[in-house]
């Protein structure tokens, strides 16, 4: 039950969207989650503000998953984050914030794991 959740300065097309949801399903099995139960969120046009300075291209994705993650295993998926962002929408990693949540409750078609 992985949520990758996108804030975007940039303004994407559909086609970048599909693109950028694709690539991320690719990895997620980094995080030893199945892509069949990926939900991804795309906000873009967010304004963001780093160091007092609205970014023109930069991001902050938030990952979720149901259960507990490791250290290792999320610094591979952030290596993989910034390197998505940076050849698909020319983000600078050192713009990119990638925060990690692991939950004990998750609900889903009308139930709780």
């Amino acid at each position: 039950m992985p949520f990758i959740d996108c804030k975007i300065t940039k303004t994407l097309t559909q086609d970048q969207k599909t693109a950028l949801k694709s690539a991320l399903g690719a990895k997620i099995n980094l995080l030893h989650k199945p892509e069949s139960y990926l939900m991804v969120g795309i906000a873009d046009g967010y304004d963001l503000y780093f160091a007092g300075q609205k970014l023109n291209n930069g991001a902050y994705v938030e990952v979720s998953v149901f259960g507990s993650l490791s250290s290792a295993d999320c610094n591979k998926m952030t290596a993989e984050i910034c390197r998505i962002l940076s050849t698909q929408l020319d983000a600078d990693p050192s713009h990119v914030y990638v925060t990690y949540r692991g939950v004990s409750d998750w609900g889903w078609n009308g139930s709780n794991f």
